[in-house]
């Protein structure tokens, strides 16, 4: 079970830490393409830039050095998601408007397999709270310090999440980009809201990316470093140093490589939360604690959590498929080291 657990939170951060090198490098070419509307770079020259600007932060010895770069992240994402909202609100009421179409997809089965993979990808949001609980952990007495964490987290989901997907579907219906910055600043016609505003956007987007590049790569660095490093010696003496320089390089130009391969933004995020943030937040804990605790099977607890375990196992099976069937499907838009990033 532990390395089980262990499998599953790496998926994750993997997942996570390619997703965010390429948005960051997605947001960077936004920006370039607006400036230079007929310049060279493609989109994975700007992930080769945001993958070797994260190879250096990744040289952060440990997680507690990045607590004030959690801080800052929570402030970019705040002012990230006010610029958004704003950008929205005046892209809506402008005369430029754009057409807005609410309409679901037309076939049945299309509007069954797409509910899955949203709620695959909600999965995925609401799972960030995973990092609150692990860092609860650390020291006791964690079920206090988890309940904080998660309450902190889920609030700053709901606010920013939400008040960027709720303005963004407003404004552009079922067209709308899942990076809204894209759908705000499109590739013919004018910018739907003020340059300076969307400029100021995708510098804050950028700088929480970066942060959050590194706080979801600090679990692949503990499991490397438990066999590469010696405890007996310092953090930076040279037989701990130049390991660590070495496997964190390698690991983020594996998630940069596999961003500029492979960019599916939105389906990435589907596939993650089906295969890792619904085992993981859903259906492990009330497994882990009916073979604890072993609630007797006549109990209320008992029968909840294994209702739960069913719910969540179906949804995570359908989850799984319909983001790969997407996937699959998906892949039919790109070649690789495509310059698009496929919805």
């Amino acid at each position: 079970m532990f390395y089980f657990v262990i499998f599953i939170q790496t998926a994750i951060n993997t997942g996570v830490g390619i997703g965010a090198i390429l948005l960051a490098g997605e947001c960077l070419e936004i920006m370039y393409s607006n400036i230079s509307v007929h310049g060279s770079l493609k989109l994975y020259h700007f992930i080769a830039m945001v993958t070797a600007v994260m190879i250096v932060l990744s040289q952060l010895p440990s997680f507690h050095s990045l607590r004030h770069i959690n801080l800052c992240s929570l402030l970019f994402a705040l002012g990230y998601t006010i610029l958004v909202v704003v950008a929205c609100i005046h892209a809506g009421t402008s005369a430029n408007a754009p057409p807005r179409d609410y309409s679901l997809e037309p076939k049945k089965s299309a509007r069954a397999f797409s509910a899955f993979t949203s709620l695959s990808i909600l999965a995925a949001i609401f799972g960030n709270g995973i990092l609150p609980e692990i860092q609860a952990t650390l020291a006791p007495p964690a079920t206090g310090k988890m309940v904080k964490g998660l309450l902190m987290c889920y609030a700053a989901i709901f606010v920013t999440f939400y008040s960027a997907a709720v303005s963004g579907y407003w404004v552009f219906g079922n067209k709308s980009n899942s990076n809204i910055l894209k759908s705000l600043l499109p590739d013919s016609g004018p910018s739907l809201a003020p340059t300076w505003l969307l400029g100021l956007a995708i510098i804050f987007v950028l700088l929480q990316l970066f942060a959050i590049g590194l706080v979801y790569s600090q679990v692949a660095y503990e499991i490397m470093e438990k066999k590469s490093a010696d405890v007996r010696q310092g953090m930076f003496s040279k037989r701990n140093l130049i390991p660590r320089i070495i496997l964190r390089t390698i690991y983020m130009i594996f998630c940069g490589v596999l961003a500029a391969m492979l960019p599916f933004f939105g389906d990435i995020n589907g596939v993650v939360g089906a295969i890792g943030f619904i085992p993981l937040d859903f259906i492990l804990p009330m497994l882990l604690y009916n073979m604890t605790y072993k609630p007797p099977k006549s109990s209320l607890t008992y029968w909840i959590n294994l209702s739960i375990i069913v719910v969540f196992t179906g949804a995570g099976i359908m989850g799984a498929f319909s983001s790969i069937r997407k996937l699959v499907l998906d892949a039919n838009q790109f070649k690789l080291f495509s310059s698009d990033v496929v919805d």
